[in-house]
């Protein structure tokens, strides 16, 4: 017996309802943390008892895993598609990797039901895509966290109808998942850096991140702020995910790095590892970004700029998860992205249609800027936020005045005063050039530099 807490029991009876009306392929749209696997559970044991046949589609090793503890905790024995299992393909339920799976797939009995985790990957030329395709015949159900892709693609090519669940402000107030903080201390200069397919270039974006005094900085913020707690790091490159790993063990803590080419067997020890608290600090790049469940991870350390929102919402979703003795995420935004991309808590308008717009808040789509920085604990607040949610001091605000200027009512905007008012006590060429990071201008440094020379010229007039 599956038990759903009431929202998860909510998007069921939605999704039942999309097939009685003739949806062949729902879309389920529930934030990281949210219970999609148990949800998708739920609905390939009741397919089995009507006597379906169910494949459940994801792509990583350990998400196989996963899934297979996920049935077989529920009473269902299921077969495995991948390279580490026996496959037995007589049994009704079939937890696939889509790599193996792709080569496999004229060996395989086509389902009744295919069920995609993390969906956003299902386009039509990819191997998802083409897997679909050949089953063509069967019901869908996708699940995803993120319904957006990098490129503007949509998913209505696979998928017929969407579902949304709760958001994630939602879950934090249902007590689904833990409440966060986000702290945004500096960006990296990423001016002149190339972008292909959409996002930075991996090897210019290294290049400019994978540096001591980025990594100290994180190292700094993490004692400070967040000291012995489980933490993930998302890093730009595997290389990049080692030096991180020796600098946060240099510090004195117990931290390791992953990646695609770690064995199997010392992977899955790594993670049991990480699990048990024996391991403070996992580095990564990419491979513990989606999917990744352990929800004892306090810390999220952001070491990788992405204009990716998909990949933000999944990485941040990694620490939301509740455990006992959790009371509060963290996010150390150390690459910029809450700039990009906003708070992760804030609600999100989503699509089948593909438009760059799809997923972006209200406030991206009309301010400059998503988010404010507290200018003492560099805590990520909402754009028109009175007080800092973190230490709940208030922003310097000035009251509305009106000032004459030839005859003419001219109304001061107190944020551009307030702006003047920093950028004057920003007293050195350093001092203005981590200004321009925090408030998010493309190339810091040029600005700060425009600055200082006036000053200069000005002092010398």
């Amino acid at each position: 017996m599956i038990t759903l807490r009431p929202y998860q029991t909510a998007a069921v009876d939605k999704l039942r309802e999309a097939y009685k009306s003739g949806s062949k392929s729902p879309l389920l749209v529930l934030p990281t943390g949210g219970g999609k696997t148990v949800i998708f559970c739920d609905v390939t044991a009741r397919h089995v008892e009507k006597g379906g046949r169910v494949a459940i589609l994801v792509h990583r090793v350990e998400l196989v895993e996963q899934v297979v503890k996920a049935l077989t905790d529920v009473g269902i024995e299921p077969g495995v598609v991948s390279p580490e299992y026996d496959w037995r393909p007589r049994r009704a339920v079939q937890v696939c990797s889509v790599a193996t799976l792709y080569n496999r797939l004229t060996r395989m009995p086509p389902p009744t039901l295919a069920v995609v985790d993390e969906a956003h990957h299902a386009i039509r030329k990819t191997r998802w895509g083409k897997i679909l395709t050949v089953w063509g015949r069967a019901h869908r159900l996708g699940v995803t966290a993120t319904p957006i892709r990098l490129s503007g693609e949509g998913l209505g090519d696979m998928f017929d109808s969407l579902i949304v669940g709760p958001s994630t402000s939602e879950l934090i107030e249902l007590g689904a998942l833990a409440p966060v903080t986000v702290y945004a201390p500096k960006q990296p200069d990423l001016s002149g850096l190339k972008r292909r397919m959409g996002d930075f270039v991996p090897a210019e974006l290294a290049a400019a991140i994978d540096r001591p005094t980025i990594t100290g900085d994180a190292l700094e913020h993490y004692q400070r702020l967040a000291r012995g707690k489980q933490a993930v790091v998302f890093c730009v490159s595997v290389e990049h995910a080692r030096h991180v790993a020796q600098q946060f063990m240099g510090a004195g803590h117990t931290a390791l790095h992953i990646d695609g080419g770690t064995h199997r067997d010392l992977r899955a020890r790594i993670i049991r590892d990480f699990h048990q608290r024996t391991i403070q600090v996992l580095t990564s790049c990419d491979l513990i970004s989606e999917g990744f469940d352990c929800p004892g991870i306090e810390v999220g350390i952001s070491l990788r700029p992405t204009a990716s929102l998909a990949l933000y919402l999944q990485q941040v979703g990694r620490c939301l998860r509740p455990s006992e003795g959790k009371t509060r995420a963290l996010l150390l935004d150390h690459a910029g992205n809450v700039h990009r991309h906003g708070l992760p808590t804030e609600h999100r308008e989503w699509s089948l249609a593909g438009t760059r717009d799809s997923g972006r808040t209200a406030t991206e789509r009309d301010s400059t800027a998503a988010v404010r920085i507290c200018p003492r604990c560099f805590a990520a607040s909402r754009a028109g936020s009175s007080t800092c949610g973190a230490c709940q001091r208030p922003f310097p605000v000035e009251a509305r005045k009106v000032a004459h200027k030839k005859g003419e009512l001219e109304e001061i905007d107190p944020r551009a005063r307030e702006a003047r008012r920093e950028q004057g006590q920003a007293r050195g060429l350093e001092a203005l050039i981590e200004l321009g990071k925090i408030r998010g201008y493309r190339n810091a440094r040029v600005w700060a530099e425009h600055v200082w020379a006036a000053r200069q010229k000005k002092r010398q007039a």
